[in-house]
């Protein structure tokens, strides 16, 4: 990292945040909770947010629209699939807006959500529920530091001083 308060790949940046959708609802944020680390340069934030924080210093705020090829994907038309009722537990509760994890051919975990159910047909959505939104953020640089360098190795923030909590 070139210095200390500069933010590059390599440093732990804390930051208040507000998410927004272009209709104006808010989808996330950190007011009135703790602020957010992530380890800059380790894919921890959507890309576009990520490229946006390079050179940012502590005590930065700023606006930030990000599009959807660097969020959270386009909306894919392929993610969308009509599945067996009896693909899901006897006692699941199979409705419109329930989300659930599956897994891949691969094993690995897969967020999905129903969209429709219809005699022994579910509707299922595979695509991220943000997929195809134009994100706003509205950031505050909190405070940067460098990484330890188990952080580094993890990929990942350990907490404020460090240590995995």
């Amino acid at each position: 990292m070139s210095d200390n308060n500069t933010i590059a790949d390599g440093a732990v940046v804390t930051m208040h945040y507000k998410l927004t959708l272009s209709d104006g609802q808010v989808i996330d944020s950190s007011e009135g909770q703790d602020p957010l680390a992530y380890l800059h340069g380790a894919n921890n934030i959507v890309p576009g947010l990520e490229s946006a924080m390079g050179g940012k210093t502590a005590g930065d705020s700023f606006e930030v629209s990000v599009a959807p090829e660097e969020g959270y994907g386009p909306r894919i038309d392929e993610a969308i699939q009509k599945v067996p009722r009896d693909r899901f537990p006897d006692d699941a509760t199979l409705q419109a807006g329930i989300q659930f994890q599956a897994t891949d051919p691969d094993g690995n975990p897969l967020m999905g959500t129903i969209t429709a159910v219809e005699g022994d047909e579910v509707t299922v959505d595979f695509n991220h529920p943000l997929a195809g939104q134009t994100l706003s953020f509205s950031i505050e640089v909190v405070d940067i530091r460098e990484a330890t360098e188990e952080e580094q190795q993890h990929g990942h923030v350990h907490g404020a001083g460090g240590h995995q909590h």
